[in-house]
């Protein structure tokens, strides 16, 4: 079964930007490159600016990751072996004597059906006289045939078997004293009492040690309606291979704890604590088997192995992240809640953009990087940099954007301007799209703010947000859950941010940034750019000295 408990999964922030998603992608090829094996993840929908530089080097989007928490497809577990419902349980019991398993049950679409395990065969065995005479009245001759390897010479329209069954193939002695009617009856090579037999009402004769059947029986089966197989075995083996003719439907159980790949494993292995099977079925989402899962394969599960990029905060990550293995956080921003059970990998650096990090640890591998890796890279620095104008620009940034300038081919002046204004506009844009293009969440002094920036290239663009985007502001706060949203719009050609609040502690906006948040224009905060270093310590000031008021 599938098995991915060695692959890495490298995912960026949820609400990704350029710089997550590159950093991902660049980090998950390096990754390869040096015998580890990894997947770029993403944690919820691209923005314009990242779809359109993906495609612009020739990029598929990342695997979307809803949880990190390890689902049973991803764990590995026993192969499903699986008979049809009309398989005889004497071809099961071969199976199991072998495989020792579980099979599972399905129809002609290999939908699941029910199980059958070595208990509901032992049934058969061990079972009563009431119990074999109850499953064989619901067998077919064509299945009795084939479960003594038999032939079946003639097969009536109706067969009339009330499951019970006489032997007399030890004697040639007469019947009177029989009652045979819709009785199996096994008989000798005897072609008195093959007749005698069929006349006395019995639904099907089985011969025994019978070279040649007389024409005058089979005529005789033909208007008696009674079935004739012709056995390969002795009397003994004949008369014990009958038991097991009936169908699994007859002894499968059907009222199954059964679980679905998608399923989290912790979540199954609680749900195994009420339960005491051995084995549970595994279905896919259309009820098709997939295979079976015990105790044993989720205690030896591992949970997902994690590599953060562009972050370092729960609030931030991918659902279920405390509950995955985190191997490394590469990231450039504040040090935030995560925590970990044994050391990792732990690299936070003063510089604009973790796209600048990864091109230092290809350097630092000695791994060349591909010319479209490497443009993207670059794409992603220009893009969290505000094409190095940002303060949070460093020397290190003006030297690696060189180095992937090098590599890439593409002049960072040129490329930006084509960056910016094929995927800045904001016409015609679902207002709650543009809110969620680049937003973080935050906790301070115990407020849940959500900060989002959305870079344009002019703010003559705003003239394209009517009114009632304010409005739009609110209703994201309330469906949120929010005490504060601020969006940021930042100009690119124009080197400054327009700030917008809403929500209870809208006010801390005008107290943060002199705006002011009831006049009709909005007030240009010139060079004010960085979310990380300018607007959210400002914010953050302003929120605690709000609440400490209180």
């Amino acid at each position: 079964m599938k098995n991915e408990k060695d692959l890495v999964h490298i995912c960026g922030h949820r609400h990704p930007d350029t710089d997550s998603v590159v950093s991902a992608i660049a980090y998950a090829h390096l990754k390869n490159e040096i015998g580890i094996p990894a997947v770029a993840c993403r944690l919820g929908k691209l923005s314009d600016e990242t779809e359109f530089l993906l495609e612009r080097f020739g990029f598929e989007a990342p695997m979307l990751l809803k949880d990190a928490r390890a689902t049973l497809d991803e764990i590995e577990m026993d192969e499903a072996l699986s008979i049809h419902i009309d398989t005889s349980i004497k071809t099961a019991m071969e199976i199991t004597e072998e495989k020792r398993q579980t099979l599972a049950v399905v129809d002609d679409r290999n939908q699941l059906l029910g199980v059958v395990t070595s208990s509901n065969l032992a049934r058969v065995a061990m079972g009563d006289t009431a119990h074999t005479i109850s499953l064989l009245k619901r067998t077919s001759a064509k299945a009795i045939a084939r479960a003594i390897d038999g032939e079946l010479v003639y097969n009536p329209v109706q067969f009339h078997f009330n499951g019970k069954t006489s032997i007399i193939a030890i004697s040639k002695t007469k019947l009177e004293n029989y009652e045979l009617t819709d009785r199996l009856v096994i008989v000798g090579n005897d072609t008195e009492s093959q007749m005698t037999a069929i006349q006395k009402g019995a639904a099907c004769i089985v011969m025994v040690w019978t070279d040649v059947i007389e024409e005058e029986v089979l005529d005789l089966a033909r208007q008696y309606d009674c079935a004739v197989i012709k056995s390969t075995h002795g009397t003994m083996n004949t008369s014990r291979y009958l038991l097991f003719a009936p169908s699994v439907r007859e002894v499968m159980t059907t009222d199954l704890v059964h679980y679905n790949v998608n399923e989290f494993v912790d979540d199954v292995g609680r749900s195994m604590l009420k339960t005491r099977y051995r084995s549970y079925p595994v279905v896919d989402d259309v009820g098709n088997i997939y295979g079976f899962v015990s105790r044993y394969h989720i205690l030896n599960n591992t949970s997902k192995k994690i590599i953060l990029v562009d972050h370092n905060e729960y609030s931030q990550s991918v659902e279920g992240a405390e509950d995955a293995e985190i191997l490394e956080v590469i990231d450039h921003h504040r040090i935030g809640d995560i925590n970990t059970v044994k050391p990792i990998y732990f690299r936070n650096e003063i510089i604009g953009s973790t796209a600048s990090i990864i091109t230092k640890l290809y350097n630092e591998h000695g791994v060349e990087i591909p010319k479209d890796v490497a443009s993207l890279l670059l794409s992603a620095l220009i893009s969290d940099t505000l094409n190095l104008k940002s303060p949070t620009t460093t020397p290190q940034d003006f030297k690696i954007a060189m180095q992937l300038e090098t590599i890439s081919g593409l002049d960072r002046f040129d490329f930006a301007q084509e960056m910016y204004e094929a995927t800045s506009g904001l016409k015609n844009k679902d207002y709650e799209d543009i809110i969620n293009q680049d937003i973080k969440t935050f906790y301070i002094s115990g407020k849940k703010i959500m900060v989002s920036q959305i870079l344009i290239y002019h703010f003559t663009e705003l003239d394209a947000i009517h009114d009632t985007f304010e409005d739009s502001m609110e209703e994201y706060v309330q469906k949120h859950g929010l005490d504060l949203l601020v969006v940021v719009f930042t100009s690119i050609a124009d080197n400054g941010s327009i700030i917008v609040g809403a929500g209870a502690l809208k006010s801390v906006v005008d107290d943060a940034f002199a705006v002011d948040s009831e006049g009709a224009e909005r007030a240009v905060l010139q060079d004010v750019v960085s979310r990380k270093n300018q607007i959210l310590p400002r914010l953050s000031m302003a929120i605690d000295a709000f609440v400490g008021k209180k």
